[in-house]
């Protein structure tokens, strides 16, 4: 774990932590470092002295036994967890009640449409102008939202 001295483009100060310093520069890049004072997005590092104590030599301990890990620290609020696994279970439940189709999806759902094949639910993927004429043509189509990174 590493400690930042960090500062808004407001001028406020703060710390936060970080597993490493490439963790800080994702997060960062990502816009998940926000200023608890203001959330702000820009952020950047402040100068930071290590933090050294002085003390007499004293025999060394033996190594302690290993400890489990630390808890990760949660970055995401409860409401944005419960959307998360709300998006997962639809991602899910399509998946398991509808055939993939792929590419194939604007030319399979205009086929069921004109009923040269028999209907049933699919999914797959189709161009933002694939969707709008299949839109134009009265044939209903909705965009499945993106499953959000599951690193974070």
């Amino acid at each position: 774990m590493i400690r930042y001295a960090l500062a808004c483009e407001a001028g406020h100060e703060f710390e936060s932590w970080f597993p490493s310093g490439d963790s800080y520069d994702a997060q960062a890049a990502r816009g998940l470092v926000t200023c608890p004072h203001c959330d702000s997005p820009k952020v950047t590092k402040r100068i930071m002295a290590p933090a050294l104590g002085r003390r007499e030599a004293a025999p060394v301990p033996a190594p302690a036994a290993p400890q489990a890990a630390p808890e990760p620290v949660r970055l995401m609020s409860e409401p944005e967890r419960q959307l998360r696994a709300m998006l997962k279970s639809l991602h899910e439940h399509v998946a398991r009640t509808s055939d993939h189709v792929g590419p194939r999806f604007a030319e399979e759902a205009r086929r069921m449409h004109y009923g040269e094949i028999e209907s049933r639910s699919i999914y797959g993927e189709a161009s933002l102008d694939d969707a709008r004429a299949l839109l134009e043509e009265g044939i209903a189509v909705q965009p499945l939202p993106p499953l959000p990174d599951e690193r974070n």
